[in-house]
């Protein structure tokens, strides 16, 4: 239902605010649940939320209760992952990945289909415009919900003060898919970088040492994927997509895509304000390493409603996520800023000295705590007494994560006491 108006006195328990992945996620639990679920977006709704392909591990999908996607939501399973340093020849080959490569026009509009099938009532091209109590003030009229889930997307909808990071920590990103006019040429570009079609061929620390340009043909056509921090002087994801384009005569017209900025910092400290509660990058719930928030987003809209469902407090939502998945991001975080400051010859030496090897990157790219091989460690090892200082830098990075997972690990079940939680995470782990 687009540009509809509400009548008056429209009464609901839950209002969902943006209806991208993680919003329509959490609108099809709560409805399922029984609940009585309004969800709204300021886009019609066949607009809301991502419009490319974006790679999400198959264990997130398990994780939030959401069945795993099919073609042609379903664009690519599990594909090596060749991550390059520069533009070669050093490289680490990712195998086995747990990567779906998921088309995010087709999981969003899943999703609103299950929540409408559940009973929730979806509403697009409407806009909050405040709230005062429990009236929420929309530009189709005033609602009286319990609560509200604000899930509008970075910046949020108002309803809480504002939490967007700085520009040091803001990844330009965009991805677009093309046809390919020269199958033959393609099939060669891919070849010389001695990736096999179908695999994904990741240029890393090419503007920057957050940055990638990632490229995949298959079934004929070319996913292209970039991201950079223009705030730190680099160019951004569209013009390096853009650049890259140009530069290959083989790369025809685009089918589908987009751009944005993605938050690159720790989840927001406080998760729930009154009977608000930040969901998505609202929330700043992004895992930072790769600048993904769509499996996260899932999960905590899974752990957002089985608190609600549960007749438990709204705060509950908060200690439980971050008691989990926000440790999980905020720790990554560290290491997230720590690949930032590399160039690309320090990116190069990890990798040619095995400090950077399979075992070690393989649970960054599956969103999950490391957990390395015998001989992921002995590699390591061996390139810590090759390269010492860039070794030492390591370790004190690995340090700096411990700290902060630690005090993830005791955020606070009381809200009274999360001011004091915030100003040591703060420290830790500066904004």
């Amino acid at each position: 239902m687009t540009g509809s108006s509400l009548e008056k006195g429209h009464e609901a328990d839950v209002v969902v605010v943006g209806l991208g992945t993680a919003g329509s996620a959490v609108s099809a639990f709560l409805a399922e649940g029984g609940l009585r679920v309004l969800a709204l977006d300021r886009r019609p709704l066949d607009e809301a939320g991502a419009r490319w392909v974006n790679g999400v591990p198959q264990w997130m999908f398990r994780e939030s209760g959401v069945a795993q996607p099919e073609a042609p939501e379903l664009r690519g399973n599990g594909q090596p992952f060749h991550l390059v340093c520069g533009l070669g020849p050093s490289r680490v080959v990712l195998r086995d990945t747990g990567l779906l490569e998921v088309d995010m026009r087709h999981l969003v509009a899943r999703l609103q289909e299950r929540a409408r099938l559940a009973g929730a009532r979806l509403l697009g091209e409407v806009t909050v415009t405040g709230r005062e109590g429990s009236a929420l003030q929309t530009s189709a009229g005033i609602i009286e919900s319990a609560y509200v889930i604000d899930a509008s997307g970075l910046g949020g909808s108002g309803l809480v003060p504002p939490t967007s990071p700085g520009p040091d920590h803001l990844c330009a990103a965009a991805q677009g898919v093309y046809e390919v006019t020269d199958l033959e040429a393609a099939q060669a570009y891919m070849a010389r970088h001695q990736v096999e079609p179908g695999d994904t061929l990741c240029f890393t620390g090419i503007a920057g040492g957050f940055s990638i340009l990632n490229v995949r043909l298959h079934d004929g056509r070319l996913s292209v994927l970039t991201g950079s921090i223009p705030g730190q002087g680099h160019p951004s994801g569209k013009s390096i997509l853009d650049s890259f384009v140009a530069e290959q005569a083989w790369v025809g017209a685009r089918v589908f895509g987009g751009a944005r900025a993605i938050p690159l910092s720790r989840p927001v400290d406080r998760l729930v304000e009154g009977n608000v509660a930040l969901l998505g990058d609202a929330a700043r719930q992004v895992f930072t390493v790769h600048g993904s928030g769509i499996g996260i987003g899932m999960i905590a809209a899974r752990t957002l409603a089985n608190t609600l469902l549960a007749g438990d407090p709204l705060d509950a939502y908060g200690y439980r996520w971050m008691r989990s998945f926000g440790a999980l991001q905020g720790t990554y975080e560290v290491f997230r800023r720590f690949t930032a400051e590399l160039s690309v010859d320090e990116i190069r030496d990890l990798v040619d000295t095995g400090l950077m090897n399979a075992q070690t990157a393989g649970p960054t790219l599956a969103q999950r705590w490391p957990s390395p091989s015998l001989s992921g460690w002995l590699r390591s090892l061996i390139g810590a007494v090759r390269r010492p200082r860039l070794a030492a830098r390591l370790v004190a990075v690995g340090s700096r994560m411990a700290v902060v997972r630690g005090l993830y690990g005791r955020y606070p079940r009381d809200p009274g006491e999360l001011g004091a939680w915030s100003r040591k995470i703060e420290r830790a782990l500066p904004l």
